[in-house]
Order: C-alpha cells, then structure tokens, then sequence
C-alpha cells in the first residue's frame, strides 16, 4: 500500500535550459574571435581601405567558411535569444507560434541574404 505525502510537483517549460546556456557562450565566443580576426585584418592593412581591400580579407577560402560559420552562429544564437524572449513573454499560444514562424523565416532569410553577401565577393 504507497501512501501519497502531499502533491506531485508538476514543471512545466521547454526545458532547454543548459543546453541553450552553453551555446549562447559558445556562439558569442566564436563571434568575438571572428571579430578580432577581422580587426587585425583591418589593422595591419596598409593604406586606406577600399572595396579591393575589403574584398581581399574575405577573398580567401578559410576567411569564407570562418565568416560562413560565424553567420551560422550569430542566426543560432539570434533564434535561442529571440526564442525565449516569446516563450517567456508571449503567453497565448496561438500568437507565439505565429511569431516563432514569422523569426524563423526572418532569420532563414537573413542567412540567404548574408551567404549571397559573402560569395558575391
């Protein structure tokens, strides 16, 4: 015979917790190197910087994926933020799922624009 001391505690949520946590530090550190990778690109170029300049520090295949993969980031650290911003804030369902649709396609979007930024150079 189980006896039942008081009620069962019910928790609610996503529950995405650690997980989102260490991916928002992990996709904020890959963005701050990528950001000084740039910076030194732009420091140490000599003369003013021009469109062939530019183009020139992103001209090269490992700066392509390394800008690739911190666009990647930045789109996955956005969508975390942005995410739990509606899932705290916006209490009706109906209208969280419409806006998590309307980020999502927003972010997709982003991305397209940003990756035919990068090739086009």
């Amino acid at each position: 015979m189980s006896v039942n001391y008081g009620s069962k505690r019910v928790v609610v949520g996503a529950h995405y917790g650690i997980r989102d946590w260490l991916a928002q530090r992990v996709t904020a550190t890959l963005m701050a190197a990528f950001t000084v990778v740039v910076l030194a690109q732009v420091i140490f170029t000599s003369g003013p910087i021009g469109y062939e300049e530019w183009a020139g520090i992103f001209a090269s295949q490992w700066m392509k994926f390394l800008t690739f993969t911190t666009i990647v980031a930045l789109l996955y650290h956005a969508w975390i933020g942005i995410r739990d911003i509606w899932m705290d804030y916006v209490k009706p369902v109906g209208v969280r799922l419409v806006l998590h649709v309307a980020s999502l396609v927003w972010l997709i979007g982003c991305a397209g624009w940003a990756v035919q930024a990068l090739w086009r150079l």
